[in-house]
């Protein structure tokens, strides 16, 4: 059997989900069409096109499904922390590109609440603060932490320095894809602009983009170079 189809063969085998990851995986999704079914049946809330409710779960069993696959190959200490730091910046970016983290409000500072949005996209908890402005999303935070525990592990797995490792990752264009999306869909520091956000057309495309990335990033095709 040639090396090609023995790398495409355990990279298949990489993918493919076990008995057991089947099972928890029809558990999570259960509880998340419980938790959205609890959330439509309140007298308050008028239901919207169902993608806007799917968008978010596609990113946090996506996300978790890419976390618990992951491992990441074994390397020295300093690659290690060349590649963290690397990664860690990869999710601030993110996060600043996708409005979780952005500039305080000054005098207009709001303060702490939580905004009861659609399961995944919420409960969301909103910080207006005089320095600093936060807006997480349980779908979002769970996707970045993926794709920066993907980027950790694809710096590991690309080259045999950390500086080749760098210049491996910056060579896959696929990595600054969720960057632009989250720029284009970045959203505002209010529950009611979180909300427009939430339903905008760039909402689809962002989720697109976040699947193909975490996948690109779990098969690591620059791996094999």
């Amino acid at each position: 059997m040639s090396y090609d189809r023995i790398a495409v063969r355990d990279r298949l085998a990489r993918v493919s989900p076990t008995p057991e990851a089947l099972l928890w995986g029809a558990i999570l999704v259960t509880a998340e069409l419980l938790a959205l079914l609890l959330y439509l049946v309140q007298p308050n809330v008028t239901p919207t096109a169902i993608r806007y409710y799917v968008y978010p779960f596609i990113w946090i069993n996506v996300g978790l499904w890419a976390l618990v696959r992951t491992d990441a190959p074994a390397a020295s200490r300093r690659r290690r922390y060349a590649a963290g730091a690397l990664a860690v910046g990869y999710f601030a970016v993110l996060a600043y590109a996708g409005g979780l983290v952005g500039s305080g409000l000054g005098e207009m500072a709001t303060g702490l609440r939580i905004a009861p949005l659609p399961p995944g996209q919420g409960p969301a908890l909103i910080y207006g603060g005089e320095a600093i402005r936060l807006v997480l999303f349980p779908y979002r935070i769970v996707g970045y932490v993926a794709l920066a525990v993907l980027v950790y592990a694809t710096v590991l797995d690309v080259a045999g320095s950390a500086i080749g490792g760098v210049l491996g990752l910056f060579s896959c264009v696929s990595c600054t894809w969720p960057v632009i999306a989250s720029f284009v869909g970045g959203v505002a520091g209010s529950s009611s602009a979180a909300a427009n956000a939430a339903l905008s057309g760039s909402y689809g495309l962002s989720t697109v983009i976040f699947v193909v990335t975490v996948g690109l990033l779990y098969w690591r095709p620059l791996g094999d170079e």
